[in-house]
């Protein structure tokens, strides 16, 4: 499982957490969470099954830091280990500019769910809206104003570029 969906799930988590340390720990969790639910798993699309467990692994992992928030450790540099851009963290960031990655780390959890499910994952609304636990009907509210704040977002940044 995790060699022959590894990238598509790395890619996803990357999406909706934004930095190379909180993906990885994402993908580590959804494949506990996969394997434990190995055996409920009905044929279907194998990518959206992965990306739900994906998103709401993610969202349970949000929930948890809001309710309990805890502090980064110092910067100490005899703690932290210089090392260079891994293979993976390439391939992710390579797809979407720092701009775009930087505009959707910015939107709501709720909106950059949504939009990355539909713009990265290419998922359906419909598969959007059984995976997040929502009426159709607020997947596209999510997605339109999740699009509409990454629009106002990108602009201001090219329009800071051009003065």
């Amino acid at each position: 499982m995790a060699r022959s969906h590894g990238r598509f799930l790395y890619t996803v988590a990357y999406r909706l957490t934004g930095n190379d340390a909180d993906a990885q720990d994402l993908v580590q969790e959804v494949l506990l969470r996969v394997r434990r639910g190995l055996a409920t798993y009905r044929p279907g699309s194998l990518e959206a099954w992965l990306s739900r467990i994906t998103t709401n692994a993610f969202l349970d992992e949000t929930r948890r830091r809001k309710r309990r928030p805890s502090e980064p450790l110092p910067d100490d540099p005899d703690r932290v280990l210089a090392g260079g851009e891994d293979a993976a963290t390439a391939l992710a960031s390579a797809t979407l500019s720092d701009d775009v990655q930087g505009a959707l780390r910015g939107l709501p959890d709720e909106y950059r769910a949504a939009v990355v499910l539909c713009d990265v994952v290419g998922l359906p609304y419909g598969e959007i809206a059984d995976q997040l636990g929502v009426p159709v009907g607020t997947v596209r509210s999510r997605i339109h104003r999740g699009r509409a704040q990454l629009r106002s977002v990108l602009v201001s940044t090219d329009d800071e570029g051009v003065r």
